[in-house]
């Protein structure tokens, strides 16, 4: 009872610090990624055994460069291209490789700490950045759409499950509970589109696509990481949900591919 309570405290307590942030400013916003960011790339760098200080220096530029500069890095496009590079590489190892242990070399390690990480990141910063103002609800209806697909695809696996998905990974996950999430999460798209009208309908049903297929492939991408590492969970930082990264697993893998969706395809 007492870990379902703090469990339960320290979930609403990010929910509600996230959510808040999100709303209130866009340097408040930037200002909780950032620290949630320092976060997960020490989380990360203690699951894949690697120490160095790069990545927390490269993220503490790219954020002042988007907080006080009011601009991203230059070479946008081929940053997201390199970003988008190693997320393709992950998928492929996930369900291609999975037997194959990565990142194993000291090179690898740095690579993805950057592709994977710290670039993923970047592109969660600036996100809500559209037509060169701040957006809250851009960021704050992904974050909604991640959410409905993981507990919907919970809730549905936990009832009705029966095949795994990839069992191997992440034993709990089912197709049944997958094919629910994306359902759900394409209704949630809906009832957006009713209420946000920058995108049209068509749109934010791709961007749910989007956020319930590769939210399920981010969470999973970073149940590997943790199965080699031979840890239950990314972190201790919040009590009964483990480590910033657990939480932010899918927003951060979806991140860089909606980010492409906005930018480059509407």
């Amino acid at each position: 009872m007492q870990n379902l309570y703090l469990r339960g405290i320290s979930g609403l307590v990010y929910v509600l610090l996230f959510t808040f942030s999100i709303l209130y400013s866009e340097e408040s916003y930037l200002f909780i990624t950032y620290f949630f960011g320092l976060v997960c790339i020490r989380e990360f760098m203690h699951l894949t055994s690697f120490k160095n200080i790069i990545p927390y220096l490269l993220f503490t530029v790219i954020t002042y460069f988007i907080l006080f500069k009011r601009d991203f890095i230059q070479g946008e496009l081929l940053f997201l291209i390199i970003t988008l590079s190693g997320s393709v590489q992950l998928i492929i190892q996930l369900f291609f490789q999975q037997k194959k242990k990565y990142p194993n070399t000291l090179f690898q390690k740095f690579d993805i700490s950057l592709r994977y990480l710290i670039f993923s990141l970047a592109f969660l910063l600036y996100l809500p950045f559209y037509n060169n103002s701040y957006n809250p609800y851009t960021v704050l209806s992904l974050v909604i759409l991640i959410w409905s697909n993981d507990s919907f695809a919970f809730l549905i696996g936990k009832n009705f499950g029966k095949h795994k998905l990839l069992s191997n990974v992440s034993p709990k996950k089912t197709i049944e509970g997958f094919i629910g999430g994306i359902v759900f999460t394409l209704f949630t798209s809906y009832i957006i589109s009713l209420y946000l009208d920058h995108f049209s309908l068509f749109h934010w049903l791709i961007i749910g696509l989007i956020a319930s297929v590769l939210g399920t492939i981010g969470d999973l991408v970073e149940s590997k990481f943790k199965r080699q590492a031979k840890a239950k969970d990314s972190g201790h930082i919040m009590p009964g949900h483990g480590g910033l990264l657990d939480r932010l697993d899918s927003l951060l893998f979806v991140a860089p591919f909606v980010y492409l969706y906005i930018h480059y395809i509407i």
